[in-house]
């Protein structure tokens, strides 16, 4: 895999063409000194639940991925806790205000963007709610899918970490037998 920064060749403080690799996660300008470390961003997806153990799921509009499966979610913005980024987007991508949710775990991973790997730190919730009533796909989602966990399929998901998380809820949070 190449450098995190391979795509950057000159200084973001002086603009120098002397944009080096300094280790595996950040380059130095030898002309300024200024040394960039490339850390992950952070995003945020929710398991939504209804009383009867279905889960809401959406299907992605664009890429990557686009007509995969997904959790709602996305980035966090700047000046945004990750529990704030959950709550907008699932209002975002569904219409529907979550009364709670509750952090799960996290995964890191590399989201694949117009050529540029993003290297992610996935944090993931949970929200229980009484219906899906009123939900409806909105922004980044196609479509709204309700399905039983045991419908689901990790495959099905065109993320590598949301595949990752899906089998991990399974295991934890739906055992079998």
């Amino acid at each position: 895999m190449p450098h995190p920064l391979h795509q950057f060749s000159y200084c973001p403080a002086c603009g120098a063409a002397l944009f080096e690799v300094h280790n595996e996660k950040s380059k130095q300008c030898t002309a300024c000194g200024f040394t960039y470390y490339f850390n992950p961003s952070a995003a945020v997806a929710c398991f939504i639940k209804d009383k009867k153990g279905n889960l809401l799921l959406v299907r992605r509009a664009k890429d990557p991925g686009k007509g995969s499966l997904d959790l709602p979610g996305g980035f966090v913005d700047m000046n945004e806790s990750a529990e704030d980024a959950v709550y907008r987007e699932i209002q975002e991508e569904t219409g529907l205000v979550m009364p709670t949710i509750q952090y799960l775990f996290s995964l890191p991973n590399i989201y694949p963007y117009l050529g540029f790997n993003v290297h992610t730190l996935d944090l993931f919730f949970e929200s229980n709610v009484d219906s899906f009533h009123g939900a409806k796909a909105a922004d980044d989602a196609a479509e709204i899918v309700v399905l039983s966990p045991g419908e689901l399929t990790p495959r099905a998901f065109g993320l590598q970490s949301v595949r990752q998380a899906v089998k991990k809820y399974l295991e934890e949070q739906c055992p079998v037998g």
